[in-house]
């Protein structure tokens, strides 16, 4: 008996092996660059609610310098000390809206010194506004400041803003109010602002 003839081998079965191969490398890189992506998502995400921790240093800081003032001294602006005396209503505290000019966070006081000095990495800057329309004496009507409740300061007696029981005007708490933005810049870029209103 003689031998059957060998055929030539075609190679069919190597060259879909090596385009399975192809495949299945291209579909593990999308799976490494999809679970890194995630992971750097959940970084930044990490380090923004980061800065929104560290902003409460500054909100104290501001604070504490409120309470190291004289009533009088707040009656007007200090600009140095990134103090306004009114809200300054066409200011944009955020820089995002065309409508209102941006205010100039270099101007602004910053917080570095203990026990507000913050996280290596991190830069806090922070603004205050009483919530008054105008400056002066919050107590003589003249200011247009935010009225709030409770014994906290002197009252007025006028009806203006005040509920009136027969002709006598019921008194209203004067004493102001103040807005207190706070900036953070921390790493990758991460940047929040926090904003909170004491008296």
């Amino acid at each position: 008996m003689r031998p059957r003839p060998r055929h030539a081998q075609r190679g069919v079965v190597l060259f879909i092996a090596l385009i399975m191969l192809v495949a299945m490398s291209l579909a593990g890189i999308a799976l490494i660059r999809s679970v890194d992506t995630g992971t750097v998502i959940a970084g930044n995400l990490a380090f923004r609610q980061n800065t929104v921790h560290v902003a409460d240093l500054g909100v104290e800081a501001a604070r504490n310098w409120l309470m190291a003032q004289a009533s009088a001294g707040l009656y007007n602006d200090q600009p140095g000390v990134a103090y306004f005396a009114t809200w300054q209503e066409n200011l944009d505290l955020l820089g995002n809206d065309p409508s209102y000019a941006d205010y100039d966070w270099g101007a602004s006081a910053s917080v570095f010194a203990a026990p507000y000095a913050p996280p290596s990495g991190y830069a806090i800057r922070y603004v205050i506004h009483r919530l008054c329309a105008g400056s002066g004496d919050p107590t003589g009507g003249g200011a247009a400041c935010i009225k709030l409740g409770g014994a906290a300061g002197t009252t007025a007696s006028g009806t203006k803003g005040a509920a009136a029981y027969g002709s006598y005007a019921i008194s209203v708490a004067t004493n102001a109010a103040y807005r207190v933005t706070v900036r953070v810049n921390g790493p990758r870029n991460s940047l929040s602002y926090v904003q909170a209103t004491m008296y």
